[in-house]
């Protein structure tokens, strides 16, 4: 059994419920864990050297956020979002990033503050050039949440990231694998809309991009079968000795 002082060296290198929800968001949202996934308490528990409670919680962390499905005699699976709500989550993103892209035209010294966005973009690009697609899937979701993060407006951004992480989550659904159907190219341009004053241009292209995105999406599920250590890398580190 661990005593008090184990276990505050066990939080201190990343085993709290919060660190390890973070960890298998990360993992989802870069598609190294499926959709239908399912997650092992007793094989977590090991991977992450805890006991269930902080497992359970992570767990429960990220059902709030609608990427793990807890169901009673089960266990825990990541989310398998059906089709309605694919529909659902990009109705809803269309709606916030164009009030996004209102807010963001209409605000003062607009130029020297999208300069961060285009750094997004860039890193974008150089990801996939380098076929780094865990970075890349992860910074095409980031220029949205970024472009929101200067609406200066904490709710609609807390509200956006949500539903950019379902979104990352649906293409690793219907999506062909190790493909991000969010496009810097389409990025590209919708920053130089906003960059020259061109709001109704802006809004049309983030419309069209988010329609193109949302019909990208193929009815191909994913595979569901995974090796959690594999996932974590922890498998590695025990052959090194580490």
């Amino acid at each position: 059994m661990r005593n008090t002082e184990t276990d505050t060296e066990a939080d201190a290198t990343g085993t709290k419920p919060e660190a390890i929800a973070a960890r298998i968001r990360a993992a989802i949202l870069e598609h190294r864990l499926p959709p239908g996934a399912k997650l092992t308490e007793a094989q977590l528990c090991e991977v992450f050297g805890v006991k269930r409670g902080p497992i359970r919680q992570a767990l429960a962390l990220l059902a709030t956020d609608h990427l793990v499905d807890l169901e009673p005699n089960r266990g825990a699976f990541v989310a398998s979002p059906s089709l309605q709500e694919v529909h659902e989550v990009f109705e809803m993103r269309r709606i916030i990033e164009l009030a996004v892209v209102e807010r963001v035209c209409s605000a003062q010294h607009g130029n020297r503050r999208l300069k961060s966005i285009g750094e997004t973009i860039r890193r974008e690009r150089k990801a996939f050039e380098s076929r780094d697609f865990p970075a890349w899937i992860r910074l095409s979701g980031e220029f949205h949440t970024a472009l929101a993060t200067l609406t200066g407006n904490t709710v609609l951004c807390d509200c956006l990231n949500g539903l950019v992480a379902r979104s990352t989550l649906i293409s690793a659904l219907y999506e062909s694998p190790g493909r991000s159907p969010c496009s810097y190219d389409d990025h590209e341009a919708i920053l130089t809309a906003l960059e020259s004053g061109q709001a109704q241009e802006a809004a049309a292209l983030m419309v069209r991009h988010l329609q193109g995105v949302e019909l990208k999406m193929l009815d191909r599920p994913a595979g569901a079968s995974v090796d959690l250590q594999d996932v974590f890398g922890t498998r590695e580190t025990a052959a090194s000795g580490r």
